[in-house]
């Protein structure tokens, strides 16, 4: 199955990766924000985010990165923990379904106030990399 074969409207395979990348990071955004964290589970969240990301389709790599510090705890001592907010993250998720490869970005932009999600890179992989490689020649 390649990312583009499940959706309704013919796409490229580079539109189907794209949007899974979408997916992938507002998912992420969406189902973690809110969780408690704190310096000392802070890693821990984030092994547990890459795992379940890893998980879905076309999913090659994932690495998530948790600032603690920028973030407010709410309580003191063994209470002192914060929630995990927008500021926080730093996610990179990379996709491939054999010909075609993404790789997506979200992280907090402090000049725009936003977590903004961004395309990092696109590329040609397997056979149509090496096909255009042997063309260039």
């Amino acid at each position: 199955m390649t990312a583009r074969s499940i959706h309704q409207v013919p796409l490229t395979a580079r539109e189907a990766l794209l949007f899974e990348a979408g997916v992938k990071l507002g998912g992420v955004f969406h189902q973690y924000v809110g969780t408690p964290v704190s310096s000392r589970t802070a890693a821990g969240l984030a092994r547990t985010i890459e795992a379940a990301v890893g998980l879905q389709p076309f999913v090659v790599g994932v690495r998530v990165t948790i600032h603690p510090k920028r973030g407010t705890p709410v309580g003191k001592g063994r209470f002192a923990y914060g929630y995990l907010v927008p500021q926080m993250l730093d996610v990179r998720v990379r996709l491939s379904d054999g010909h075609v490869e993404v790789e997506a970005h979200l992280a907090h932009r402090a000049d725009l106030h936003y977590p903004l999600m961004n395309v990092v890179r696109v590329r040609a992989v397997g056979r149509i990399a090496h096909r255009r490689a042997a063309a260039t020649r």
